[in-house]
């Protein structure tokens, strides 16, 4: 009788010492079935002869014949033997696959916690990279990234965008009278009254120093813009409580609209910092860009022009940091 061959669904995915036990299993099955057949089968004989009368049977004949069945179960042995030394081999690869398979695990684990902890690192210093450190605000770079996109939004949807450039005036007597820490902590609720104004669309950044850029994206007209930069101008002047001391910083603020202005993020960046140096030099707390962008290759440019408005305005900032 010989072995049935193992199915391949079922041996491909075993070790070959264990594939090859199985496979010589079977052909033991098969010799120690042939070894009852055919002591099935001369038990038979013997049966036979004795209901056919026989009352003696030849000794070297059940002799022969014992023997012959002896042999076959003493082969079966060896080869129960040899399953089992291959059974032992194949049991010991699985264990040292399953070891294997464990260390790759615990290798995968710390592989995967090394690269969520790279990741995190890299977010927080991608972070970083963008964004200032005093008051967490965007830094430059990521103000002009925002700006462009901005502007090439503005440019499909047909929008208006406008940039503003604060400048604090008296900010550096603060840092020299109280020192930088004080300096820093003006800056931090500079920024946080700032973003009380802000909306999601629009972008906040700390330029350096006491400089800070303002994007407004779609601001809905020029008249908007204005009444947001006097928000600006009253929440800036109110005073700042810092140890005792109530310390007043105003900004002086210059505005430029894309596409009244200039079209380029640059172009809109100088203008109002252009403009900011007109209001601070009159004391106006802020104003619009005067220049008009080019048309029919000729550019028309004029003086800054600041309405006598804003004078009132920043007089009534002054008198409420005045009386605190």
């Amino acid at each position: 009788m010989t072995s049935k061959p193992l199915p391949f669904a079922a041996s491909r995915d075993l070790p070959a010492p264990l594939e090859l036990a199985l496979e010589q299993s079977h052909e033991v099955r098969a010799k120690v079935e042939a070894c009852a057949g055919d002591l099935a089968s001369k038990n038979e004989s013997v049966k036979q002869q004795i209901a056919d009368g026989a009352t003696t049977l030849s000794a070297q004949s059940s002799l022969h014949a014992s023997e012959e069945v002896e042999a076959q179960v003493l082969e079966c042995a060896d080869d129960l033997h040899q399953v089992t030394e291959t059974l032992a081999h194949g049991i010991e690869d699985l264990r040292n696959v399953e070891l294997a398979l464990a260390t790759s695990r615990g290798a995968l684990a710390q592989v995967e916690s090394s690269l969520a902890a790279a990741q995190e690192d890299a977010g927080r210093w991608k972070m970083r990279s963008l964004h200032d450190v005093a008051t967490g605000l965007p830094n430059r770079d990521l103000f002009n990234d925002r700006l462009t996109h901005a502007i090439s939004l503005a440019e499909r949807h047909q929008w208006t965008l406008a940039v503003m450039f604060l400048d604090l005036d008296r900010f550096k007597s603060i840092n020299d009278n109280h020192g930088h820490a004080a300096g820093d902590m003006v800056l931090k609720e500079i920024a946080r009254r700032m973003l009380q104004h802000t909306r999601d669309e629009d972008t906040v950044c700390r330029n350096g120093g006491d400089e800070f850029l303002y994007l407004l994206v779609n601001p809905q007209g020029a008249e908007n813009v204005e009444r947001i930069a006097r928000q600006i101008l009253a929440t800036i002047a109110l005073p700042i409580g810092i140890d005792g001391l109530n310390l007043v910083v105003s900004p002086s603020i210059g505005i430029a609209l894309l596409p009244d202005h200039a079209t380029t993020g640059a172009e809109l960046i100088a203008l109002a910092d252009a403009a900011m140096y007109g209001a601070k030099r009159q004391r106006l707390g802020y104003a619009f860009s005067d220049r008009t962008r080019e048309t029919d290759g000729a550019t028309d440019a004029h003086p800054l022009r600041f309405p006598h408005v804003h004078e009132a305005d920043v007089m009534v900032a002054s008198h409420m940091t005045n009386g605190s």
